[in-house]
């Protein structure tokens, strides 16, 4: 490990949202640093699906900066907490999985971590090497170290509790089962969702009622599935997940990644390059700024190589290509009227289009716009979408209304 503490923490914070606690982490890599003692640094993973997603990547690949620094990474198969079910975010207990489907789903995970992960550096445990063998005393008497006011203060249990729905005492031992993750491996430092954060902090307490010194958490963004929308500046919709089929696999093949890549809107570019593009920020700042499909295709193909190979993205765009290259829209017209328009109306796009003739109201406007009829530069253009930023740029609505708009300097 050849930065220093400051540099290290710099690293390792770099795109996290909680940091608890910053003080007691840089104390942990100075201790580290003088010992030549590397820190264990944990992430659990509940095997409930086969595949892992780019969702997961993010706390894969922080923690492939945690092994670059020359630190201690355990991968933990949630094997038992998997039965469990976690609770963040239901509104309902989740069907438990039986054994058999637990183990070959984790199987299937400990094979793709290593896309992103170093095998050679990475610790593999499951946590039903300590929570088989615990006894029904055992379990009791870890429990007995969690008041019940604490967890019924969780966000998820508290609105349950509101809302008159039902919640199994099994679920309250989910986060307590995670925590105890932390005390058997006596981590360092624990990564997870943002959604995770009141399980992460249970880590931290039950590693005190442990006398252990308390590990301190690093959460990551939720990666938004692919049918997010952009809606009033914000991205909308539910995090990446199989089960609602709005994920980019990490083992699918190159044409299903880069076909799913392609379909995410416009408005989602922005949040994507941020979370999962391993390019320069100059670079990145640069394909935003130009055509929404060319900077779509970048980070399609980068992803496509980054799990696969440079050869295979290729190929993946060019076989995209090939299939919808025949549905490319229709080239503008010669007499097709130009419009020179103020950048406040340019800005407007349901008023543009009220000006330049291709609807009456506003209204209609933004349900042409909702039904996805409206074709800018060559691309349909969805509700939601990212602003335009051509100066110049052809708009068709239908196969027979075209303008060319261009804004005044």
């Amino acid at each position: 490990m050849t930065k220093n503490a400051e540099e290290q923490l710099d690293l390792i914070t770099e795109g996290c949202v909680d940091v608890h606690v910053r003080g007691e982490l840089k104390a942990k890599l100075e201790k580290s640093i003088k010992s030549g003692t590397p820190l264990k640094v944990k992430a659990g993973f509940d095997p409930t699906a086969p595949d892992l997603h780019l969702g997961h990547t993010l706390l894969l690949s922080k923690l492939k900066t945690f092994q670059a620094l020359g630190h201690e990474v355990i991968f933990l198969v949630g094997d038992f907490t998997a039965s469990i079910g976690d609770p963040t975010g239901k509104n309902k207990a989740r069907p438990p999985l039986d054994r058999e489907t637990i183990d070959a789903n984790a199987e299937t995970y400990q094979d793709q971590a290593f896309t992103v992960l170093d095998r050679s550096k990475t610790i593999l445990r499951r946590n039903r090497e300590w929570f088989d063998a615990m006894s029904a005393t055992q379990l009791i008497h870890l429990c007995a170290k969690v008041p019940l006011a604490r967890m019924i203060e969780r966000d998820d249990f508290e609105k349950r509790i509101q809302a008159q729905e039902s919640i199994s005492l099994h679920e309250l031992l989910y986060p307590i089962a995670q925590a105890y993750d932390s005390v058997m491996l006596n981590a360092d430092i624990e990564l997870g969702g943002t959604d995770q954060l009141f399980n992460l902090l249970m880590g931290r307490h039950l590693m005190k009622a442990h006398q252990q010194e308390p590990q301190c958490i690093l959460t990551l963004p939720i990666l938004e599935g692919t049918d997010a929308k952009l809606a009033g500046g914000k991205v909308q919709g539910a995090k990446m997940s199989k089960s609602l089929n709005n994920y980019v696999g990490v083992k699918e093949s190159p044409r299903e990644q880069f076909g799913k890549m392609m379909s995410i809107g416009d408005g989602l570019m922005s949040r994507y390059f941020e979370l999962l593009s391993w390019k320069p920020k100059d670079e990145i700042q640069a394909l935003l700024a130009g055509h929404p499909k060319h900077a779509k295709v970048a980070l399609a193909k980068e992803i496509v190589a980054r799990f696969h190979n440079r050869e295979a993205a290729n190929a993946a765009e060019a076989e995209f290509n090939t299939l919808f290259g025949a549905k490319k829209e229709a080239q503008i017209p010669d007499d097709a009227p130009t419009f020179v328009v103020a950048t406040d109306l340019f800005d407007d796009l349901p008023a543009l289009l009220v000006h330049i003739g291709f609807v009456k109201s506003k209204s209609e406007a933004r349900r042409q716009i909702k039904g996805r009829a409206l074709v800018v530069n060559g691309v349909r253009l969805e509700e939601g979408c990212a602003p335009i930023d051509a100066k110049d740029s052809e708009f068709r609505m239908g196969k027979k209304r075209w303008a060319r708009v261009h804004v005044a300097d």
